[in-house]
């Protein structure tokens, strides 16, 4: 069975004076219809540069160096930018960290999400302008034909982000990428957008891929987690086994860093020890193993591959 998004051994480079530097290492990722999926790591895993692959939004020096991308049964990662454009934003949407830095300050609602529609469908203005109604009546915006009037500034970050997603759903895509979409809101509307992406992937049966470093969002949304350690899953399975029975122990410490898990109420949070390698130096075998508590000397020469680890759960670790 053919999956709606499949990715193969994806290796993702950037090009610098001293040399090629890796920052996506061999990943391998599939998402079907109506699936959602949660990528989860410290900031420098690769998460958001996997979601930038995925719709060839790479900035040079950076460069898909190895691996296919096959969207739909067509390999989109060998597209022309051009063939490009009528993926991107349209069968493939991506909702950015930064409302105010994806919307346009000196633009209109209503012009952008226009703009959008009309540079994807051959549309006119009044039937793009109802669509784009619709879809702020579907992201839970109270009086949207005033909304479509007003600029960027004059609304709230809560009511920015949905207006990115609804941007997001102008044109009915079969995925939507969220990198971090609940970035600098407080946790009230964090909680009102996580249930909005849920809401609307249940009724639209769209794909959901769910970037965020945040393990708590993930297990609450996502029906698949794949954990990321510089450049590389390290772990990947169905978001309730992975969240109650985490095999490799960068998982098992996100976990248990999460107030309310595993630890008793007056006890400390369990941190990490250290800091997510930079891409120039990253250690050799594990590259989680100068933070690890179970570290061997197998771990600082032979990198770990991903191996089943039994309830659909695949980890790479050398010591579970």
């Amino acid at each position: 069975m053919s999956h709606l998004l499949d990715i193969h051994d994806l290796e993702v480079k950037f090009a610098l004076r001293t040399g090629d530097i890796t920052a996506i290492d061999g990943i391998d990722l599939t998402l079907d219809k109506g699936e959602t999926l949660g990528l989860v790591g410290e900031s420098g895993a690769g998460k958001s540069v996997t979601g930038f692959s995925i719709i060839n939004l790479i900035s040079k020096p950076g460069y898909i160096s190895k691996g296919k991308i096959i969207f739909n049964g067509d390999e989109i990662s060998s597209y022309s930018d051009e063939k490009m454009r009528e993926i991107r934003g349209n069968k493939i949407s991506m909702i950015f960290q930064d409302p105010m830095m994806t919307l346009n300050p000196v633009f209109t609602i209503g012009f952008q999400m226009i703009e959008t529609l009309q540079a994807h469908q051959k549309i006119s203005k009044s039937d793009a302008r109802d669509i784009a109604l619709e879809k702020l009546k579907k992201v839970h915006i109270p009086s949207p034909e005033q909304r479509l009037s007003q600029y960027p500034h004059e609304l709230s970050g809560g009511m920015r982000q949905r207006i990115i997603i609804a941007i997001s759903l102008l044109t009915d895509p079969a995925i939507i990428i969220a990198d971090e979409p609940t970035t600098a809101l407080d946790v009230t509307i964090q909680a009102e957008i996580m249930d909005l992406l849920q809401e609307l992937c249940e009724s639209d049966n769209m794909a959901l891929i769910l970037i965020t470093h945040d393990l708590g969002v993930v297990s609450q949304v996502t029906e698949k987690i794949a954990v990321m350690y510089a450049g590389k899953i390290i772990e990947c399975g169905p978001t309730d086994q992975v969240v109650k029975y985490p095999v490799h122990p960068y998982t098992e410490g996100l976990i248990k860093s999460i107030p309310g898990t595993v630890i008793k109420p007056g006890c400390d949070l369990v941190q990490i020890p250290g800091m997510m390698p930079t891409l120039t130096n990253i250690p050799p075998g594990c590259a989680f193993n100068p933070r690890c508590y179970l570290k061997e000397a197998i771990c600082t020469t032979k990198t770990p591959k991903l191996k089943d680890a039994g309830n659909g759960v695949l980890a790479a670790c050398h010591m579970k």
